[in-house]
């Protein structure tokens, strides 16, 4: 006879819902309590065009549509197939009010924690998990005997992809290198070994000899990669050579650009989509906005423009640095004004971006670290014919609390999208900011 399986329930805290809204739906056949008090704080975040906005309103809106026939104060099922079970743990639920006295002060993450350990007391041989991205909050649960987790959807386990560079250097035979530079490729794909990845770059080196390749899987040939300018732009290392490629590849789609400051990654992103202009109805730049101390745009004065500005100050400086390259006299200088008055060109917060049709565009989201799985997905999914996607940032310099290099948005894509033929990534490790900005990278 088959040994019956634990039930298990998992606590849902407020940063979950707030990270994923279809959350209560990627725990299997396992039960989802979800504490009264997650709820009176989704409230508070209904409000507001920003994504964590988004995904209170739609939680609500589920939780709304799943009660029409049902009190959710009892255990109701969730829809689908080999799905469990959901419930509102309501303040007249709770058993145990220990986190309360333990910890000194009622608040919300100790109602939660108290939630929890109700359901330790009343649901007798179940196994009772704290779910959150609230490291601190984890850690509290821990203190009190709950098993805490953080929410794994979207969390890959392997950055390795991410963070290995796209500059992986092959020694191989002299005559390929000639043959690279005589007909510009080479069919002899066997040089890369079992590190032949579609649309990945190389350094191709026999003694002093090198040469930079592209591994073209249309073609089924490594192509060479020269150091092209775009528009006043050069490449100054192998890395934004390989950069520039990908942005200026009409076959692929989406490309990520991963790096640290001042390796170039939004100044050559931009320049390239300068550069194709004729090619797109229109270019955006955009970021989401990570106050720094936590604080809100709202307590910077002025209207909604003013606000958001010191914001996209960064993006507005690579503009005004592509349009130091010319005279004021010249026609590429006039064009650059000429497209952000018609707003051909547009620089702007990701969150209002949101609802917008994505055709024939080439758009550009900075700091794509600060984003979660579900916001990149939503990007992607709304890209139209003609548009080409890229993303830009830092894995290892994320300004939000409830996302690390291993569950933000950026690392998400390069883990499950590398190695398509739609996608390119390169790692730009180089920095050429400054010798200042180097050693600051280095050695702080």
């Amino acid at each position: 006879m088959a040994k019956k399986k634990q039930r298990k329930i998992f606590v849902l805290d407020t940063s979950v819902i707030l990270h994923d809204h279809n959350a209560i739906n990627n725990f299997e056949e396992n039960d989802v309590a979800i504490p009264i008090t997650v709820l009176e704080e989704l409230d508070n975040f209904k409000k507001g065009n920003d994504t964590k906005n988004f995904e209170a309103r739609e939680f609500i809106r589920f939780l709304d549509k799943l009660s029409e026939n049902a009190t959710l104060n009892d255990w109701i099922a969730l829809p689908g197939e080999n799905k469990g079970k959901i419930k509102i743990v309501l303040s007249s639920d709770l058993v145990s009010r220990q986190a309360s006295d333990v910890f000194g002060d009622i608040k919300a993450d100790h109602q939660i924690l108290d939630a929890a350990l109700s359901l330790q007391k009343s649901a007798k041989g179940a196994k009772v998990i704290m779910v959150t991205k609230d490291i601190n909050l984890r850690l509290k649960a821990k203190s009190l005997n709950i098993q805490s987790e953080d929410y794994k959807s979207g969390k890959i386990k392997d950055v390795s992809k991410a963070t290995i560079g796209a500059n992986t250097i092959h020694e191989i035979e002299s005559d390929e290198i000639q043959t690279m530079y005589k007909q510009g490729f080479t069919e002899n794909t066997d040089i890369l070994g079992d590190a032949k990845v579609i649309n990945e770059y190389y350094i191709l080196k026999n003694g002093k000899s090198s040469c930079l390749g592209y591994y073209n899987s249309s073609s089924e040939r490594i192509e060479r990669v020269d150091k092209e300018y775009v528009y006043g732009i050069k490449p100054r290392n192998a890395e934004q050579a390989f950069a520039v490629h990908a942005l200026m590849n009409e076959d692929v789609k989406l490309v990520t650009l991963q790096g640290v400051a001042g390796t170039g990654k939004t100044l050559l992103a931009l320049a390239s989509a300068i550069e194709q202009k004729n090619k797109y109805n229109q270019i955006i730049l955009a970021r989401p906005i990570v106050p720094l101390s936590n604080k809100d745009i709202g307590y910077l004065p002025g209207d909604a423009k003013e606000k958001i500005s010191p914001y996209m100050q960064p993006l507005f400086d690579n503009l005004t640095f592509i349009k130091s390259q010319f005279k004021e006299t010249e026609k590429k200088y006039k064009a650059l004004d000429d497209m952000v008055q018609q707003e051909k060109m547009i620089i702007s917060p990701l969150a209002f971006i949101r609802g917008r049709s994505l055709s024939n565009i080439y758009f550009i989201i900075d700091e794509a670290q600060n984003l979660t799985p579900h916001e990149v997905k939503t990007i992607i999914t709304r890209a139209g014919e003609g548009t080409k996607i890229i993303f830009t940032g830092d894995i290892h310099q994320i300004d939000t609390p409830y996302l690390d290099e291993h569950s933000n948005g950026m690392s998400y894509i390069i883990d499950r999208l590398k190695g398509h033929k739609l996608f390119a990534h390169v790692k730009l490790e180089r920095g050429e900011r400054s010798d200042l900005a180097n050693l600051a990278n280095d050695l702080l």
